[in-house]
């Protein structure tokens, strides 16, 4: 079956594929722990390794590291897995609980960790850790793509999704809070936080398993081979080369800005680090604001432009910080809500637009490759992540500025590192915006997309791919 862009689309949304609102958090339950995690992995974890258990800080960097150089190869290798075999359970549901103990495991090893541990501990368990992850994030966003068809729908759900993600985020970053007004000591929190995980984690899973369907679309059949040519088509389609570097820069822009924010709100605006930190939960409450508001200006202007919009309208209030006066808290909280909210939109966005494209895959190719096309954008996310800090490092080693506490910089260090907090996240942005300018896969051109898919299936219906782990219908 040819597609034809260029015929009459059929209608924008079909009301059969709506899900409702009930529907969306269920299957969003496991946005809260997995949300709670990547603060408590990103802020808490790493100070408690070096202080409550005394791990020498260049052990923990060197074991990240190691593990991060590992896990850039394992969402690759799930994705070509997963898309191959379907079973009697799904095609994504049994990877989805399957990583449920091995994420479960990493982050019982690692936040309830005993005295005397050292790399290979580390390294061991992070790696349980990211894999059980990688199983269960990857799973789960490969179902959404299948559980949600329509161009329109896809936005909504996403925009309803991502605030369940900051919810679990902001528990996290309160329990240290709570923790100290009931007086227990900071090591005794960050337990807290794992404990937190292991008892929501299994919950959330339990509630996306018996809440939510998985249709399985039926595939051409073909030769029991590696498909090498449907592979490398992939991998030099434009569209894909787009999402590939829009991912990156959309993760490094914030990624970038989160590794000065501490420096530049206290040596450059005066804040001590709690004023700081409430800042930076105002950011994060606007964006569970603005999701929601990015998904619904999505289904009437479309994805791309809203996210491009997004990126301009982020970029634009980064630069009213500069604006605000020192040591002025209210009037730093425009800027911060501003921020978060376009911010909001931007992973929501590329998730959903990875999701279309993954249909525009299947249509060429008759294949599933959904988690493989997720599994390569998370990869460029994690690269940009991990070069956030490289970077922005190497950028205040060249201004001069001195980051140890209680350090005296030069005014020009400081400039420096203004210059650095706006310039930086802008410029990455804006790329991550421009991405996207005259993207194709428009509402029209997905309707004409899912219309084909839908006949295709239908007439591959009545002979359907055999549900076993043999793999032979790769």
């Amino acid at each position: 079956m040819v597609f034809d862009p260029g015929r009459k689309a059929p209608a924008r949304q079909t009301r059969a594929g709506r899900l409702t609102l009930p529907a969306i958090l269920a299957f969003s339950a496991t946005g809260l722990p997995l949300g709670g995690m990547a603060i408590g992995f990103a802020i808490f974890l790493q100070p408690y390794l070096a202080s409550h258990l005394r791990i020498p800080l260049m052990v923990i960097a060197g074991a990240w590291f190691t593990v991060r150089m590992l896990d850039f190869a394992i969402d690759v290798v799930l994705g070509l897995v997963m898309d191959r075999f379907v079973t009697r359970w799904g095609r994504y549901r049994l990877w989805f609980v399957a990583g449920l103990p091995l994420l479960m495991l990493g982050i019982y090893q690692l936040f309830l960790a005993p005295p005397g541990i050292g790399a290979g501990y580390l390294v061991t368990w992070l790696f349980v850790y990211y894999l059980g992850n990688s199983m269960v994030t990857l799973a789960h966003l490969a179902w959404s793509a299948t559980l949600v068809t329509h161009y329109d729908e896809r936005s909504r759900v996403f925009g309803l999704m991502t605030p369940i993600s900051i919810v679990g985020s902001l528990a996290v970053l309160a329990i240290p809070t709570l923790a100290e007004r009931m007086g227990l000591p900071n090591a005794q929190a960050i337990q807290m936080i794992g404990w937190f995980a292991l008892l929501a984690l299994p919950v959330a899973v339990a509630v996306v398993v018996l809440c939510t369907p998985e249709p399985i679309a039926p595939e051409i059949r073909r030769k029991p081979t590696v498909p090498w040519g449907d592979y490398w088509s992939l991998v030099k389609n434009p569209s894909f080369l787009r999402l590939l570097l829009g991912e990156a820069a959309l993760v490094l822009g914030p990624g970038w800005m989160s590794a000065l924010y501490v420096f530049f709100f206290t040596h450059a605006l005066g804040f001590s680090v709690g004023q700081g930190s409430l800042l930076l939960g105002v950011y994060v409450i606007s964006g569970a604001l603005g999701a929601p508001a990015a998904a619904a200006l999505a289904m009437r202007i479309s994805k791309h432009r809203t996210l491009f919009l997004a990126a301009t309208a982020y970029s634009l209030g980064l630069c009213t910080v500069l604006l605000v006066p020192k040591s002025h808290f209210l009037l730093a909280i425009p800027t911060m809500v501003w921020c978060g909210f376009m911010a909001a939109g931007f992973n929501m966005m590329t998730r959903a637009m990875t999701a279309d494209f993954g249909d525009e895959i299947r249509l060429e190719q008759g294949r599933e490759r959904i988690t493989l096309i997720y599994a390569f954008t998370s990869l460029m996310a994690k690269v940009a992540s991990a070069m956030a800090g490289v970077i922005t490092y190497s950028v205040l080693a060249a201004i001069g500025f001195n980051a140890a506490e209680g350090a005296k910089n030069t005014p020009e260090a400081i400039r420096g590192l203004e210059l650095a907090f706006t310039i930086g996240p802008i410029f990455f942005v804006m790329i991550g915006g421009a991405c996207f300018l005259g993207w194709k896969l428009d509402a029209t051109w997905h309707a004409n997309i899912r219309s084909d898919l839908e006949a295709r299936d239908a007439m591959n219906a009545e002979a359907p791919v055999v549900e076993t782990l043999t793999g032979d219908h790769i």
